[in-house]
C-alpha cells in the first residue's frame, strides 16, 4: 500500500524533489474564493448567509449561537467526552501559562533604557472545521493560548450543520462553553474567513485583529486574501507524519500511527524514513491488517495509497535525519535507541514525538502541546500555535537629554549618510 522510496543513495541536494507531496492547489482554489471573500468585504452578513446556503445547504438568519444551545449542548455532552475534554483544557493551560512572556527593561547607557512589553492582540477569531471529523480538541487548541495570552475578545467561527438546525456540531459548542467563550457563530469555509477580517456593524460583528486555525484549501485561500487586512497563524494544508525509526521500532505502532494520520483526509501524509529494510517489510504488513480493521478503511486506503505517503529507505539514521528535515513534518515521530538524543537534533517539525510511549495522538488531545503546526514544508521557518501567536512585542524608548546628547553625534552622521538630514536635524534641535 505504502510506495517505497530508496534514497540510500541520494545527496542531501536531492531530498526536498524526491519525497513525497501532497498536491494542494490554493491558487485555483483563489479564483472561487476572490469573489465570495470580496462580497463579504462589501455587503457584510448577507453575503455570508447566502454562501452558507449555497455551500452547506442551510439558511441561517441569526449567525450567532444563543447561550441557551452552548449550555444545552454542554448539559447534553457525553460525561466521558467531557472529562476528557477539562483534561485536555487542563493540561494545555499548564503548557501555555509557561509561555507567557516578560516585560524586559534594558539599559542600554546612563539615562537611555529599551522596553519591550508583550501586548495581546485585542481580538481574535478563531476557526474550528467540520466536515470529515468534528475537532472539538482545535477549540481547545485555539483557545486555551489565545486566553493565556489576555485576549479581550474571543469569537469563534464553525460551519453550520444542515443535521443540527443550522448550528454547529454540539460537542464544538460544548467545548466552548466549557471555555466560557460565549460568542460562536454558525459559519464556516472562506465566508467565515471573511466575516471574521471585515466583520458586519450592522449584525454586530466586530472584525477580530487574528485569525488561527485550521481548515480546507478555501479555508487557506481566504486567509491569504485577508492576509494584511488582519494577521493570519498559517495556510493549514493537509495533515502530515512522518515517522523516523530503526529496527528497534515496533512495527504494530508504527503502522497504527501512520493510520492515524490517514484517518483525517484522502490527502493526509504518512511518511516511514527507516534504515531498516526488516521493519519496513513488517511495517507494511501490518498496515495491510489494521487498515481492514479500521473505521474509515477507504478513507485511509486511499491517502495511504497516494503521491503524499511512502516508505523512505536510508542509509543509516544520519541520513534519516537529513530526510525528515529536508521534509519538515508537521508531526514528527522519533521511534529508535535512544530517542531523544537523535530528536534534540532534528531542526525542522511543528511537534516531534519522542519515543515509543508519544504517539501523535496524544499530542492530538492531552500532551499538553499545542496541535495547530505547520504543514507543508512551513516547518522550516514556522512555529505552531502558541501564547506568542496572540501576542505584540512593543519597545518603548526612553532617553534622558544627557544619553541623546551623547548620541546625537552618531545620529545626525547616519542621518547625513542616508540623506535624511530632516532626521538628524530633529535631533538637533533637542541639542543646546
Amino acid at each position: 500500500m505504502l510506495r517505497r522510496l530508496d534514497l540510500t543513495s541520494a545527496g542531501s541536494a536531492d531530498l526536498r524533489r524526491a519525497l513525497p507531496r501532497a498536491r494542494v492547489d490554493v491558487h485555483s482554489a483563489l479564483e472561487v474564493v476572490t469573489p465570495l471573500v470580496e462580497d463579504v468585504a462589501a455587503r457584510g452578513y448577507p453575503a455570508v448567509r447566502a454562501a452558507t446556503l449555497r455551500f452547506d445547504g442551510v439558511d441561517v438568519a441569526e449567525p450567532r449561537v444563543t447561550a441557551t444551545a452552548l449550555r444545552d449542548a454542554l448539559d447534553r455532552l457525553d460525561p466521558a467526552v467531557r472529562a476528557a475534554l477539562t483534561e485536555s483544557i487542563r493540561r494545555a493551560r499548564i503548557v501555555h501559562e509557561e509561555q507567557r512572556r516578560q516585560t524586559v527593561e534594558v539599559q542600554v547607557v546612563p539615562g537611555g533604557t529599551v522596553t519591550e512589553r508583550w501586548i495581546a492582540v485585542h481580538r481574535v477569531g478563531l476557526y474550528v472545521p467540520g466536515g470529515l471529523a468534528v475537532y472539538p480538541s482545535s477549540v481547545v487548541m485555539n483557545v486555551v493560548p489565545a486566553q493565556v495570552a489576555g485576549v479581550e475578545s474571543v469569537a469563534v467561527f464553525s460551519p453550520a450543520q444542515k443535521e443540527f438546525g443550522g448550528l454547529p456540531h454540539p460537542t464544538i459548542l460544548a467545548a466552548c462553553a466549557l471555555l466560557e467563550v460565549d460568542e460562536v457563530y454558525a459559519v464556516g469555509g472562506a465566508q467565515a474567513i471573511a466575516l471574521a477580517a471585515y466583520g458586519d456593524a450592522a449584525a454586530g460583528i466586530e472584525p477580530v485583529d487574528v485569525i488561527t486555525g485550521p481548515g480546507n484549501v478555501y479555508v487557506a485561500a481566504a486567509k491569504r486574501l485577508v492576509r494584511g487586512v488582519v494577521g493570519i497563524d498559517a495556510e493549514a494544508g493537509p495533515t502530515e507524519i512522518a515517522v523516523l525509526a530503526d529496527a528497534t521500532a515496533d512495527p504494530v505502532h508504527v503502522a497504527a500511527d501512520l493510520i492515524s494520520q490517514a484517518e483525517h483526509d484522502t490527502l493526509a501524509a504518512s511518511v516511514l524514513v527507516t534504515d531498516s529494510v526488516a521493519l519496513a517489510d513488517a511495517v507494511d504488513v501490518e498496515v495491510e491488517r489494521q487498515v481492514a480493521l479500521t473505521k474509515h478503511s477507504e478513507r485511509v486506503r486511499t491517502a495511504l495509497s497516494g503521491e503524499q505517503s511512502a516508505t523512505v529507505v536510508v542509509r543509516d539514521l544520519e541520513q534519516g535525519l537529513a530526510v525528515v528535515d529536508a521534509y519538515a513534518a508537521e508531526h514528527l515521530e522519533v521511534i529508535t535507541a535512544d530517542a531523544r538524543r537523535w530528536a534534540e537534533r532534528v531542526r525542522n517539525a511543528g511537534c516531534i514525538f519522542v519515543g515509543p510511549h508519544a504517539p501523535v495522538s496524544l499530542g492530538d488531545y492531552c500532551a499538553g502541546s499545542n496541535h495547530v503546526l505547520p504543514t507543508g514544508c512551513t516547518a522550516r521557518h514556522a512555529s505552531g500555535l502558541s501564547v506568542q501567536s496572540f501576542l505584540k512585542g512593543v519597545h518603548l524608548v526612553e532617553y534622558d537629554a544627557g544619553a541623546l546628547a551623547e548620541v546625537a553625534p552618531h545620529v545626525i552622521a547616519l542621518a547625513e549618510a542616508e540623506d535624511l538630514p530632516a532626521h538628524g536635524a530633529a535631533v538637533a534641535a533637542r541639542i543646546r
